[in-house]
């Protein structure tokens, strides 16, 4: 079993015993944190939905990100990745909630927002939502958005006090 599947299963056996579903609210990964959920036997029992809002509209329509939010901050930034979580877990059954918003690459990059940069967010029922900021070296689009899943999940042990 791979590192990320390792700490995939590690969250998800946290999430088990404590009884807490998972959602994932992804734009750059597109899918692919809750893929590596559900690569996994009886992933069935934590993981409730994924949330793959690639569009500015997606985001809006189905997570409830503010146009106001995307038209100020732009889909990638910590206004928008906060607003995914917080709306992936009150539109699920889940306690919590992931978001990755961030340019994969090989374009579409600026000074300001380089290819790499990805916002997190992380929304936990009985805490208050927290984002992170990174920047993944440009090792091409897929290294991009692997490093990024795998920093969600991290990113979601930490929370759990398992990191």
């Amino acid at each position: 079993m791979s590192e990320i599947a390792e700490r995939t299963r590690l969250l998800l056996d946290i999430c088990k015993e404590r009884g807490i579903l998972v959602a994932t609210a992804e734009s750059c990964t597109g899918g692919m944190i809750v893929s590596l959920m559900t690569d996994l036997p009886g992933s069935s029992s934590m993981v409730d939905r994924g949330f793959v809002t690639y569009s500015n509209e997606a985001k809006m329509e189905m997570l409830g990100v503010a146009g106001e939010t995307l038209e100020l901050h732009g889909a990638v930034s910590e206004a928008t990745a906060l607003e995914m979580a917080v709306g992936a877990l009150s539109r699920s059954r889940a306690g919590l909630a992931l978001s990755v918003t961030g340019i994969a690459g090989p374009d579409g990059g600026s000074e300001e927002k380089p290819v790499g940069l990805v916002w997190f967010g992380l929304a936990l029922n009985g805490q208050g939502p927290k984002t992170e900021r990174r920047i993944f070296e440009n090792g091409g689009r897929d290294y991009v958005r692997h490093q990024a899943a795998y920093h969600a999940i991290e990113m979601a042990l930490e929370a759990l006090n398992e990191g």
